[in-house]
């Protein structure tokens, strides 16, 4: 017999209808011999309703009362569920994270998870008992409900599969798998059948909303397979998992590609050693991510232009704190661009081979697409492009690494 953690996101269960049908989903896989510990995510559209509720209140809503109205969502959800299946005859039970309890820092709204207590679950599932779970919450230990963050209920799933040691933890989507690049943009996108942990959290972090970030990286941690499948179809989805469970045939897994960054240029920096500190260190005390830097230094070296990417609702603030820092810092201007993309090939197979690079600028090139910036890892490269180009660069790209 195994274990399962079947986690289902919030288009999975957007409606009473919809959850009916992941009842379905449970029971069979029950019936196929496995222990079910379900995991569920709000409706889909709730949190955000939630959210608009809190901002009529306050615009500084305070993140502990927050935390108490956001997890309300997956309450709901699990509570349906949980009927639905007992409706078809089954065992089941709502666990909401504090009843378990789901141990966290007390880091509200981004909350990191401790611990898991796991015995009285694994005591009800045992009895043939379906185990139904909120997601995207814990308990803190002052005794207060915390959020896990974005795609909090992603993490909740891989969490729980380590700590109750699942033979498996599958997510349940609305698409069927992770695909080559996103189907909306390029019709010609094949879904992937296995994916590397290292492949999947660069896709993540560059425009895949597939899973989050934090929750691959957890999963890549704790070495625990994720499957990526369906909850309205009954096909093999994509399989993410170590690098060694790959056989890297193609060099490129997939294009991502991202449409909330912004581009900012200092133009007339006084280049002197510790500029570049003087610019990003106020930045980085104010949570503010830098992802592409360029520097352009003049020919009598005295001044360069610093170029530099950041999300793009983080434009104003940045601006304001290099204002704010003149007095340290002299240039003669600051330029801002919010109508930029970024577009990204991703692939485990580009290491060993170094002609990827210039494969990718020849593509762009052909399409007569200008490069405003780079940044490069081991396995994935980077560029900046004008916004109205994102689909044509992203098609060019698919095509030239044979991934239509």
């Amino acid at each position: 017999m195994k274990r399962l953690v079947l986690k289902f996101g919030g288009t999975s269960v957007g409606s009473v209808e919809k959850i009916k049908k992941v009842a379905k989903i449970i029971k069979k896989r029950q019936e196929e011999g496995n222990e079910i510990i379900a995991i569920v995510s709000a409706m889909s559209g709730s949190t955000n309703v939630l959210l608009d509720k809190s901002k009529l209140i306050s615009d500084n809503f305070d993140n502990e009362e927050l935390d108490v109205l956001l997890s309300s969502g997956e309450q709901v959800s699990c509570a349906l569920l949980s009927g639905a299946i007992i409706d078809l005859g089954l065992k089941s039970r709502s666990w909401m994270g504090w009843q378990i309890p789901i141990l966290t820092d007390n880091n509200y709204s981004s909350a990191g998870i401790i611990n898991i207590e796991t015995k009285e679950i694994i005591k009800f599932i045992s009895r043939k008992g379906v185990a139904i779970i909120t997601g995207f919450q814990g308990i803190s230990s002052s005794g207060r409900i915390t959020t896990l963050g974005r795609g909090g209920s992603d993490l909740s799933a891989v969490a729980i599969a380590k700590f109750f040691n699942t033979d498996s933890c599958e997510i349940y989507t609305d698409v069927e798998g992770v695909y080559t690049t996103d189907p909306k943009t390029n019709k010609k996108a094949k879904k992937i059948d296995k994916i590397s942990y290292e492949e999947m959290l660069e896709m993540a972090s560059l425009g895949s909303k597939v899973m989050m970030p934090e929750s691959v990286q957890a999963s890549m941690i704790n070495e625990i397979p994720v499957h990526v499948r369906s909850a309205f179809s009954g096909k093999k989805g994509t399989i993410i998992t170590s690098e060694s469970e790959i056989n890297f045939k193609k060099l490129i897994t997939g294009i991502s590609y991202s449409k909330n960054d912004a581009k900012i240029t200092l133009v007339g920096v006084v280049d002197k050693p510790g500029v570049a500190a003087d610019i990003f260190e106020p930045l980085g005390k104010n949570n503010i991510n830098i992802d592409m830097v360029i520097q352009n230094t003049s020919s009598d070296g005295k001044k360069t232009d610093v170029t530099f990417t950041i999300k793009r609702e983080d434009i104003s603030k940045t601006i304001k704190l290099i204002e704010k820092n003149k007095k340290y810092l002299k240039y003669d201007k600051i330029i801002h661009d919010d109508k930029v993309s970024k577009v990204s090939i991703i692939g485990a197979g580009m290491i060993a081979n170094p002609g990827v690079t210039h494969q990718m600028f020849r593509s762009l090139a052909n399409e007569k697409i200008n490069i405003l910036a780079i940044s490069t890892s081991e396995i994935k490269i980077s560029v900046l492009v004008e916004e109205n180009e994102t689909q044509t660069s992203v098609k060019a790209l698919h095509k030239t690494f044979d991934l239509d």
